[in-house]
């Protein structure tokens, strides 16, 4: 039997999450033009800002899109609507964010759109079969898969040399393990509900 007062719990939060989720990818490019130690660009109505990351590795300048951060909250977003609210709701999600990512950023609107959209959906195909065992593995894996293409396939589409990549994948897996205290309490307050995933 069904408890409809955890399922209407299950529903209510996995629409914050899927909002929370639309909002990084509004908050990624509002930060991409106007939040960072520099902006730089050809177009002064169009800027890249720019922010500090470490370790740099001595690769690039150490600089990269304030964006990134945004990025990597997206990905474990997405891990948390699919565990509310499920598979299909997680796609809608990845949909609806590429195509907000597209259309607040039409000049890389190709670059944005598809990167987020391939990172995305890997992401989903390497969460879904592990959640069940391992939420922290499971969040970990699919991130990990999630902000490597992400970083490649934008920069390539986008045009921009390959060795910001490494800032990127570093900001990305910053904004993943900061995430994984808020993942060890969700994991621990659904186990305590005896909440059942979608």
């Amino acid at each position: 039997m069904v408890d409809t007062k955890m399922e209407a719990a299950r529903k209510r939060e996995g629409i914050v999450f899927f909002i929370g989720f639309a909002l990084t990818i509004i908050l990624a490019n509002y930060f991409i033009k106007n939040v960072g130690q520099i902006c730089v660009g050809d177009d002064p109505a169009n800027p890249t800002c720019l922010i500090p990351m470490w370790p740099a590795f001595g690769i690039g300048d150490g600089m990269v899109p304030s964006g990134v951060l945004w990025a990597g909250v997206a990905l474990t977003l997405r891990d948390l609507v699919q565990r509310r609210l499920g598979f299909w709701y997680s796609w809608g999600a990845v949909a609806v964010g590429a195509g907000l990512s597209a259309f607040l950023d039409p000049g890389l609107a190709l670059a944005s759109g598809a990167a987020f959209f391939i990172a995305e959906t890997l992401d989903l195909f390497v969460y879904t079969p592990l959640q069940q065992k391992n939420l922290f593995g499971a969040v970990l894996a699919s991130n990990a898969v999630g902000l490597i293409v992400d970083s490649f396939i934008f920069l390539a589409l986008a045009g921009l040399p390959l060795i910001y990549a490494e800032g990127q994948i570093v900001g990305k897996l910053w904004m993943t393990l900061l995430a994984l205290p808020v993942i060890y309490m969700i994991r621990n307050w659904d186990a305590k509900r005896g909440m059942h995933l979608a």
